[in-house]
C-alpha cells in the first residue's frame, strides 16, 4: 500500500510556508479532474505519448519476455546499452529488487576507461548484450553496441545469440538491422517515451534476467491506474501533483526525492530525469514563453542527514522535500549490547529497520521545525508490487503537473540541439552546415 503523509505542509503545523490542504484541495477540484479527464482522453492518441498508461495491461509482452529469459538460461551477465529513459528505470528497480545470479552491468556513458575495465572482466560465452534505443540512432548507445558487437564476433561464432534488441517496432535503424542479422527484438511501444518506459521491456526484459517479480511490478503499477480513475480524495499522484503545483507558486523551485532506502539508492536519479526533463520547459502548449517546471534534486536518508540536510533545514527557504519511507523491513537485524559502551544503551536490543524510520521521521519533523515543506510516501514493504505502484504514480504525478502547467510533459526540445550538435562534431552526413556553424563560434 502507497500511504501519503502531509502533515509537515500544512499550514497549522509550518506557519505561511504552508497550505489550507482540504481548502486547496477543493479549490482545485475542477482544474485536476479537468486535467484527469484530458489524460484519458487522449491516451488512445499514440502521438500523445501516453502509452505508458496501459503498459501494465500488457500480459502477453512480459509473457515473451519471461519466455526469453527461461530460454536464454546460459548467461551469467547481462549488459545493458542504453542512456537516460533506456537504462535508469531497470537500473533503480534491479538495485531495489534484483536477486538472481545474473550480474547487470549498465553502459550509459561513452567514458572509454570504463567500458573497457568492464569487456576485461566478461566472459563473452556466458554474457548477452541487451541494445535498447527507440530510434537506433542514440549516439552513446550505438557507439557503445558496435564496440560490443565486435568484441562479441571475435570471440564468438553464434554471436547473434549473445544480442537481444529493444526499439521501435517499425521504425529507425535498429528494427531492419535486427531482422537482417536474426537477431531476438522486442518492442518499445511507439506511444511510449524512454523515461516512461520501464514497465515495457526497456525495463522489464533486463529485469526478468535479475529475477525481479515482474507480474506484482505490472500490478503494482495497475493499481496506480485505478487510482488516477478515483475521486480527487482518493486520487494519490492528483494530490501530489497539487502538492508540487502549491509550493511551485510559493517560491519553491528546487524539489528534493529523499527515499530512506539504501536499496533505492537509483531511483532519485530515474525521478530526477523523469521529473526535469517532461517539466522544465520553455513554452507552454499554446507557444506561449512560460519556463516552467521546478529542478529536482536527489537525496538518500540516512546517508545525506549528514551531507545536505543542513542546507535542507537551514539553507534558503526554495525547497519542497518528498522523503519516501517503507513501513516494514524485509529482513532485520538486531544491535546487540556491548559490555564497556554503556553510553550507547540506548540503541542496545533496539534494530536497526527502527532507528532507520526513527531517522527518517526525525528528519521530516525537524524540517517542519524550520519551516521547510515536506510529505512523506510511505510503501508498506519494499516490493515488486509496491515499487511497482511508486513508479507508477510518480509518472502520473508527472502527467498531472503538466496538464496543471498547460505543459506537453512528453517531449524534450531542450535536449535536442545538444545532440545535433554532437553529430556535427562527429561529421554526420547531413551536419556540415551546422559544423560549420559551430567552428564559426569558436567551437571545434
Amino acid at each position: 500500500m502507497l500511504r501519503l503523509n502531509l502533515t509537515n505542509i500544512l499550514s497549522e503545523r509550518i506557519g505561511e510556508q504552508g497550505v489550507d490542504w482540504p481548502g486547496a484541495l477543493a479549490a482545485h477540484t475542477q482544474s485536476l479532474e479537468a486535467a484527469r479527464a484530458a489524460l484519458w482522453q487522449r491516451k488512445s492518441d499514440p502521438a500523445e505519448f501516453l502509452g505508458w498508461i496501459d503498459v501494465p495491461e500488457d500480459t502477453e509482452t512480459l509473457r515473451q519476455v519471461l519466455r526469453y529469459r527461461q530460454a536464454n538460461a546460459w548467461v551469467q551477465d547481462l549488459v545493458v546499452l542504453g542512456i537516460g529513459g533506456s537504462a535508469l528505470g531497470a537500473q533503480a528497480v534491479s538495485a531495489a529488487l534484483g536477486k538472481g545470479p545474473v550480474r547487470l552491468h549498465f553502459v550509459d556513458n561513452v567514458e572509454p576507461e570504463p567500458i573497457l575495465a568492464l569487456l576485461r572482466t566478461l566472459d563473452p560465452h556466458k554474457t548477452l548484450v541487451n541494445v535498447i534505443s527507440k530510434s537506433g540512432s542514440t549516439a552513446e548507445t550505438m557507439a557503445a553496441f558496435l564496440v560490443f558487437r565486435q568484441w562479441l564476433e571475435l570471440g564468438l561464432t553464434d554471436w547473434k545469440k549473445h544480442v537481444v534488441v529493444t526499439t521501435d517496432p517499425a521504425k529507425g535503424i535498429l528494427r531492419p538491422y535486427a531482422q537482417a542479422e536474426g537477431l531476438t527484438a522486442f518492442e518499445v511501444p511507439p506511444s511510449v517515451g524512454g523515461r516512461f518506459s520501464v514497465t515495457c521491456p526497456v525495463g522489464t526484459l533486463p529485469l526478468a534476467f535479475a529475477e525481479v517479480d515482474l507480474e506484482g511490478l505490472l500490478a503494482g503499477a495497475r493499481k496506480s491506474n485505478e487510482q488516477a480513475r478515483a475521486a480527487l480524495e482518493h486520487n494519490l499522484p492528483a494530490q501530489t501533483a497539487l502538492i508540487h503545483h502549491l509550493f511551485s507558486r510559493k517560491g519553491k523551485n528546487i524539489v528534493v526525492f529523499m527515499p530512506y532506502s539504501t536499496r533505492l539508492r537509483y531511483l532519485p536519479d530515474w525521478f530526477v530525469q523523469l521529473h526535469d526533463e517532461s517539466l522544465g520547459k520553455m513554452r507552454d502548449r499554446t507557444g506561449q514563453e512560460v519556463r516552467t517546471g521546478t529542478t529536482a534534486v536527489r537525496a538518500i536518508g540516512t546517508t545525506d542527514q549528514h551531507a545536505q540536510v543542513q542546507l535542507f533545514r537551514e539553507g534558503p527557504h526554495d525547497k519542497l522535500i518528498n522523503i519516501v519511507r517503507l513501513l516494514n523491513p524485509s529482513e532485520n537485524l538486531e544491535i546487540p549490547a556491548v559490555k564497556g559502551l554503556e553510553a550507547l544503551d540506548y540503541l542496545f536490543g533496539k534494530s536497526f529497520f527502527e532507528l532507520l524510520d526513527a531517522e527518517a521521521k526525525a528528519t521530516a519533523h525537524a524540517l517542519a521545525k524550520a519551516k521547510q515543506p515536506n510529505y512523506t510516501l510511505t510503501l508498506e514493504k519494499l516490493d515488486a508490487y509496491n515499487l511497482g505502484w511508486l513508479l507508477q504514480h510518480l509518472m502520473w504525478q508527472t502527467a498531472f503537473l503538466g496538464e496543471l502547467w498547460n505543459i506537453n510533459a512528453f517531449d524534450q526540445p531542450g535536449v535536442e540541439l545538444g545532440k545535433e550538435y554532437t553529430y556535427a562534431l562527429m561529421g554526420r552526413k547531413g551536419y556540415e552546415p551546422l559544423a560549420q556553424e559551430l567552428r564559426a563560434e569558436g567551437v571545434e
